[in-house]
């Protein structure tokens, strides 16, 4: 089975000239979303985790259902004002448009052995920003997640001091 035949293209979304990446048929296949889950689990080799960030809000999908295999919390991270508590943020630029992620300000204790899940790895903004919350929280990353890297864009050479895995690359 190819889980990269579950991801279809939508021309010109969110806005003119972006070919985005749709996970939903991926979503709504039980067996191409097990597969792909057990690609994402078996890149860890049975490393130690104790959160799992998705972040939002296709990072959550799989970012779960990691945290539930893996026996390990799950932190939600979020665009601005969307989370209850207190929060720290990053701001980071899209391909599209520049934004900031929050994290609750205790969601990840010192020594807490982090995987950082997204949908997409493109230009590298959000994993960058990903990384710096969970570094100011004193996390350690063990791996970046993904389920789709867009290679041309070059995203990785933000996050290259870190580990990274993903399941499909373009």
């Amino acid at each position: 089975m190819q889980i990269k035949n579950y991801i279809r293209d939508i021309q010109d979304f969110p806005k003119e000239g972006i070919l985005f990446k749709d996970i939903t048929p991926l979503l709504n296949e039980p067996n191409a979303r097990e597969k792909c889950l057990e690609i994402l689990l078996n890149s860890l080799n049975g490393q130690r985790i104790d959160k799992v960030i998705g972040a939002e809000s296709r990072g959550f999908f799989f970012g779960m259902l990691l945290a539930d295999r893996l026996n390990a919390g799950f932190v939600p991270v979020r665009k601005a004002n969307k989370l209850p508590f207190k929060t720290i943020s990053a701001s980071y630029n899209l391909e599209y448009g520049t934004d900031s992620l929050e994290i609750h300000i205790d969601a990840i204790k010192k020594g807490d052995k982090v995987l950082i899940h997204d949908d997409v790895l493109a230009t590298g903004g959000t994993a960058k920003a990903l990384a710096d919350l969970v570094t100011k929280l004193g996390g350690e990353i063990v791996q970046f997640n993904f389920l789709i890297e867009l290679s041309f864009l070059n995203g990785r050479s933000k996050i290259n001091n870190h580990p990274i895995f993903t399941a499909i690359t373009y």
